[in-house]
Formats: C-alpha cells, structure tokens, sequence
C-alpha cells in the first residue's frame, strides 16, 4: 500500500506535456482562440477536439490521486494553508504578471492596440475583468477550479480522516475495482450531458459554468476516493485491453455520428442522449486504459521524471504565454501549417526549459511564485521527494 506509484507521475508529465502540443496547434484550427493563422487544418481540428475531450478530465482524476496522498502526510489545514500557497499565489502572479502578455498580442493582431507592451500593461490594473478590460485567469482556469475544490471538498476531507470512514472508503475503492462497476463510474458523467450540457456550455468562468464544474469536481472525487485501493489500479493494468477497445470504439461512433463534420447536438433530442452516452464512456474508458497502460510500462523512476515532474507546474504556467507571443509572429510566416506548428512547439520547449532552469528552480521568491516547493531537495530515483506521488496535485 506505501509503494510509491510513479505511473501516476509520468501520467501527469505527459498529459501536462501533450496540453503544451494542443495550445501549440491552437492557432491552426477552426476554433477560436488568442492568436490565429490565417489558413487552418481540418484534421488538426479534429485531432484537436478529440484531445479535448480527455485531457483535462484526465488531470482532474490526477489531481484528486494526489490530495488522498497529500492527506495522509498532512492535516487538513496543513493541506488547506499548502493549496493557499501552491495554487492561489501563483495563480494571482499569473493573473497580473504573466497573463497580460496573452491579451497584449491578442488585441495586437485584431488591430485594437498599436502601441508597446509598456503602454499596454497598466491596462491590468483597472482590474477590469476579460474580454472588456484585460485581466483575466485565461489557461489557469483549471488552477482555480482546482483550488476551489480542494476548499469546497475540506469537510469531506476531514471526514475520511476518521479511522473507521478511512477503513470504509478503502473498502468501497476495493468494490470498485470490479472491472463492471469500474466501467459504469461513467454513468453520472451521461447524466450531466443530458441535464447540464446544453443549459451550460463550457465557459471556463466557474460562475455559470455547472456541466464543466460538476463534471472536473466528480473527476477529482474519484481520484481521491479510489486512489487508496491497489485492487483498482490492479484492475486498470490487468483490463487495460478492454478499457481501450471500449473507448475506441466509441471515438469511431462519435466521428461518425458527430465530429468528423463538427455536427454537434444542438438540443434536447435523441442525438444528446447518443452524444452524452458515447462521449462519457469514451472519456471515462480512456482514463482507464491509460492508467492502466501507465501502471505495466511506466511503474518506475528516472531521471528525467524527477526533473519534469518538478519542472511541469511552471511550464503549464508559463507555456500559454510563450505560445501566444511567438505565435504571433510565427502566423505570419509564408510556410505551411505543420512547420509553423513544429517551430511553435521547438520554440516553447525550449524557452520553458531555459527560463525554468535559470530564473525558477534556484530562487527561493520564483519557486514559491511558480507553484513550486520553496527549497530543493536532494534526492535519488530510489527514495524521492520528487516523484512522491502528492506532487501529482499541482
């Protein structure tokens, strides 16, 4: 029960990096977003959604993984003060201090600004809210669900902390490992379609946003609540098969039915309930499968996990803005999509590498404003503080 579970790390670091490859080719598809080129692809569209629909889902149950390990180091409002400082704080800095550059390219190209950087950023401290002033959360929109969760989930935290319901959560976890009742945890994600998805569409503004908001939280209370049970992650490596045949065949239902021609439902009809159904299961299956398939071929340490899976938190912090400022230029560029894309993501990986490397992970102030632990530890593959799975709640 205390081993440590590294597949759940390199489960975060490749999800975390795969989100930096989908906001590189964000410019190049149909959908809106900061900055944009002016040719698109169709394929990279569809690409594109279908990674939506489970890479963040997939980060939410993460997240959750992480907090049951967090808790049973710490108390509960050790761990509140701990998500105060490694999610609010950094959350306020990009808010003010990184963010803004986003918006500036992004007004820059629609024409409404002209003038310099310098000119522009005071604008953020009108505190006028996006789209008509400037400050805005724009991609730490997980951060803050995230944060109010861990806040809005507290007295159920302090409720497991009791011997006997930690005994009986563990316990139901274990029941859930049967491979049936694992695969139907995927029926409240349908019921949010049916009831929630139309009256509220993605918004990412967590007021008004109840589908999204109540599909991420029950994503990070699985997380939490099965995390416990080694029989769970059994069952995830040993029908890892069955949970990918089963989310492959509902991605080639829902590219027939709905997103190969982007033809969504768009009421409450029968086409919803086909949608909700298909989808969920798709996402939930896929959470499965790759966990499982994480657990057989990534149940390990290395070097390059102990660095990324100290450095991913920053990245995400900072990638959005390095993408926005150099896709700006890059747009304009008279070459093809897929070189435009390739620069775009050489670019941003190694800018994020540099700028960790000698502005973030040796200063005490920088670590703290990018999420990090306020001092490093020195620490070997075998017994690491870096790839103790708590770190898995960013």
């Amino acid at each position: 029960m205390n081993e440590r579970k590294y597949f759940i790390d390199w489960v975060r670091v490749l999800a975390f990096f795969l989100l930096i490859f989908f906001h590189c080719a964000m410019p190049f598809v149909i959908f809106g977003w900061e900055v944009k080129n002016k040719e698109h692809s169709i394929a990279l569209s569809r690409l594109i959604w279908w990674l939506h629909q489970w890479r963040l889902p997939l980060l939410f149950f993460v997240s959750g993984v992480g907090i049951h390990f967090s808790l049973k180091k710490r108390s509960v409002l050790s761990f509140a003060g701990e998500r105060v400082v490694r999610l609010f704080i950094p959350l306020l800095f990009a808010m003010f201090f990184t963010i803004p550059l986003q918006v500036y390219f992004e007004r820059l190209q629609e024409g409404k600004i002209s003038g310099s950087y310098f000119h522009f950023y005071p604008t953020v401290w009108n505190m006028v809210p996006y789209p008509e002033g400037t400050l805005t959360w724009s991609h730490m929109w997980f951060v803050v669900y995230l944060f109010v969760f861990c806040i809005l989930l507290l007295p159920i935290f302090s409720l497991f902390k009791i011997k006997l319901l930690q005994r009986f959560k563990t316990y139901c976890a274990d029941k859930l490992a049967n491979p049936i009742l694992a695969i139907l945890l995927f029926i409240p994600f349908a019921i949010y379609y049916f009831s929630l998805y139309q009256k509220y569409p993605e918004q990412m503004s967590l007021l008004d946003d109840w589908f999204l908001f109540i599909f991420s939280l029950t994503l990070l209370f699985y997380g939490y609540f099965i995390a416990s049970s080694n029989s769970f992650w059994n069952t995830c490596e040993k029908y890892r098969r069955l949970f990918l045949s089963i989310a492959i065949i509902c991605i080639i239902l829902l590219f027939y039915h709905f997103w190969w021609d982007f033809d969504f439902a768009k009421k409450q009809d029968s086409r919803l309930y086909l949608y909700g159904t298909l989808n969920s299961l798709h996402i939930w299956s896929l959470i499965l499968a790759i966990l499982g398939f994480a657990k057989k071929h990534l149940n390990f340490s290395n070097r390059f996990l102990q660095y990324t899976n100290q450095a991913v938190y920053p990245f995400y912090i900072l990638h959005q803005t390095i993408i926005v400022a150099v896709g700006y230029y890059v747009v304009q560029w008279p070459i093809s999509i897929y070189l435009k894309l390739t620069i775009l993501v050489i670019c941003c990986f190694t800018s994020l590498v540099l700028i960790y490397q000698w502005l973030i992970r040796s200063f005490i102030l920088t670590r703290i404003l990018y999420g990090m632990k306020w001092r490093q530890k020195t620490s070997t593959a075998k017994n690491s503080a870096i790839t103790d799975v708590e770190k898995t709640t960013c």
